[in-house]
Formats: structure tokens, C-alpha cells, sequence
């Protein structure tokens, strides 16, 4: 694996991330009707459902804000042969800080902390953006 395609293993477990809430979101929404606090006609307009698959719903929304900014960034440093190793060490860190977030938001919820997670990953899809300019400078 040469060190430019290396960017795209970051990509990809952002994407599995995503996924996984797809599935969690699923087995909240289907266990709130099976435990008789929703109904399927709840999920229609989406600040009805009860709040654990609420939380998780939201989550998911926010896997299609900033990991767009992820995405481009790490598309873009691949087409210009910027995707050293530096890019893919702060690829890695965008999804570590992701997940962490995604972990708190669909578990405890403490908006304390969502909000230093997100805080942290947005400064890291900056360094990404720094990278990347500073590459095609």
C-alpha cells in the first residue's frame, strides 16, 4: 500500500461509522415500538421519537455535516499527491474524534463533551485544509 492511497482507509471507516448508526438508529426505532414507547407512524417527523433514538437520528444527520468537509479534504489531497503521511496521520485522527463523538452522542449525551469532541474534530478537518493548501501553494 503506497502511502497516497493510505488516505483512503480513514475514508472508509468514517463511511463503516456512518453505517453503524445507520443500524443503531434501526434497532432504537424498532425497539421503541416493540417496547410500546413509539409508533411507526412516530418516525415520520423526526422530534417525535423518544429521545434515545432521537439522540442517535441526530447523530446520524451529523454524519453528512462535517465529514463532507472530511471527504473533499481527503479526495482532494489524493488527486494533488498531498496524501503523505502527515494527511492520512490527521485523516486518522478526524475519524478517531468522530467516533469518540458519535460514542458520546448515541450514549451518555452529555452535551459538555459532544460539544469538545466536535470542537476537537472541526480543528482537525482544519489542519486537513492547512495541509492541503500549503501542499498546492
Amino acid at each position: 500500500m503506497t502511502t497516497s492511497t493510505a488516505i483512503f482507509w480513514p475514508i472508509m471507516a468514517q463511511v463503516l461509522l456512518t453505517y453503524a448508526i445507520y443500524v443503531l438508529v434501526s434497532v432504537r426505532r424498532v425497539g421503541a415500538v416493540k417496547a410500546g414507547t413509539a409508533k411507526a407512524s412516530d418516525f415520520k417527523v423526526p422530534f417525535v421519537e423518544p429521545e434515545p433514538s432521537a439522540s442517535v437520528a441526530r447523530n446520524l444527520a451529523n454524519q453528512f455535516e462535517l465529514p463532507v468537509l472530511f471527504y473533499v479534504a481527503c479526495i482532494s489531497l489524493f488527486l494533488t499527491g498531498g496524501a503523505g503521511t502527515a494527511a492520512v496521520v490527521v485523516a486518522w485522527a478526524f475519524v478517531l474524534s468522530r467516533a469518540a463523538h458519535a460514542y458520546v452522542h448515541v450514549t451518555s449525551n452529555r452535551v459538555g463533551i459532544r460539544r469538545r469532541l466536535f470542537i476537537v474534530s472541526l480543528l482537525i478537518n482544519l489542519a486537513q485544509w492547512v495541509l492541503l493548501a500549503v501542499h498546492i501553494a
